[in-house]
Formats: structure tokens, C-alpha cells, sequence
């Protein structure tokens, strides 16, 4: 659907990317989007370096991210779950007030995609991201279609080192700059 290249002169830069699936229901065992990011990740070369699954509670879902933004080892963090419109969705509501930067265009891709393999249920969704310090964070919807399609259809282009015209990778060392 999206035009992808690569830069042929670049070598891949693997990130370290960690995963928080938030759900009442779900442990890390039964966690199936939690563990689809992780293959996922690392099928590309990057590192999960962290998962955890939290409740679908504002404070512990912030407490979790929080706790990964402060791990300078961790370059994104990834979560699954809690955007839709039922009374205990609430990852948005969490994670927005902590951003220092919404990722305003992630959205839309995310809905364009998602459209392509759901039609008009992408609507359901509400995907956010943004970046919180120097830590990119993506909030996914919990099932395993909208992650595959969050994967593939926008992190790992902009994920990748090498992806032309431009990627996240390259600004990492420039997201410090005052």
C-alpha cells in the first residue's frame, strides 16, 4: 500500500523496544499480541528487551510506561490494548498527558492501514502515539490483526535504520537536542 526503499549504503541499527500489553485478562502466558509484537521485533533484528502486561487502570498503565521511559536502554515502548471505547479503556487517557510530543500522522497511517485488512471497524480504534523524553511510544489496539498491521504496515519501515526518505532511527541521537 505505502511506497517502502531502503538506503543501500546503510547497515541495520537494531533498537531495544519494550512491550506492555494492557488487559484484566490477560497474563504474559496469555498475552497472544504481547508475544506477536515480540516475534515480530525481533524478527526485524530489533531487541524486546522488556514485556510486562498491566490492568486496564490509568495509573498502573503510566507507571509501566513511566518506568521504561526513565531505562535509557529502551528505545520504544509498544503497548497493546485499551483503545478502544469501552469503560475500561483507558491507555489513551494514560499515556496522551505524558507525551512531550504527539505523533499526530501515526494515527491516520495507522486507520489507512488498518482499513486495508478491517474496512470502516478501524474506527474502533483509538491509536495514539508520541514521544516522551527521548523514548518513542506507540499504543496499539489489543488484537493481534491491528498489531500485525501497526508492525508491518508503519514500525518496521520507520523503525528500520536504512528506510528512505527518512526514518525515526536517524533522529534518535538529535531527540535530546535543547
Amino acid at each position: 500500500m505505502f511506497k517502502t526503499e531502503r538506503f543501500t549504503d546503510r547497515q541495520f541499527v537494531p533498537l531495544n523496544i519494550a512491550v506492555i500489553a494492557v488487559s484484566d485478562t490477560r497474563t504474559i502466558e496469555t498475552d497472544t499480541a504481547g508475544a506477536l509484537l515480540k516475534t515480530l521485533i525481533e524478527a526485524d533484528g530489533h531487541a524486546c528487551a522488556e514485556r510486562d502486561v498491566v490492568r486496564d487502570d490509568i495509573q498502573q498503565i503510566r507507571a509501566a510506561v513511566q518506568r521504561f521511559v526513565v531505562q535509557r536502554d529502551i528505545d520504544v515502548i509498544v503497548t497493546t490494548g485499551g483503545t478502544g471505547f469501552t469503560g475500561r479503556d483507558v491507555t489513551p487517557e494514560a499515556v496522551e498527558p505524558l507525551f512531550d510530543k504527539r505523533m499526530e500522522g501515526f494515527s491516520v497511517l495507522f486507520h489507512q492501514y488498518s482499513a486495508t485488512t478491517v474496512g470502516t471497524s478501524s474506527l474502533q480504534s483509538r491509536a495514539t502515539a508520541g514521544l516522551i523524553g527521548e523514548t518513542f511510544v506507540f499504543c496499539l489496539p489489543g488484537s493481534r490483526g491491528a498489531c500485525r498491521d501497526a508492525w508491518e504496515g508503519i514500525l518496521t519501515h520507520q523503525l528500520d535504520y536504512r528506510h528512505k526518505p527518512c526514518n525515526f532511527v536517524e533522529i534518535i541521537p538529535r531527540l535530546s537536542e535543547r
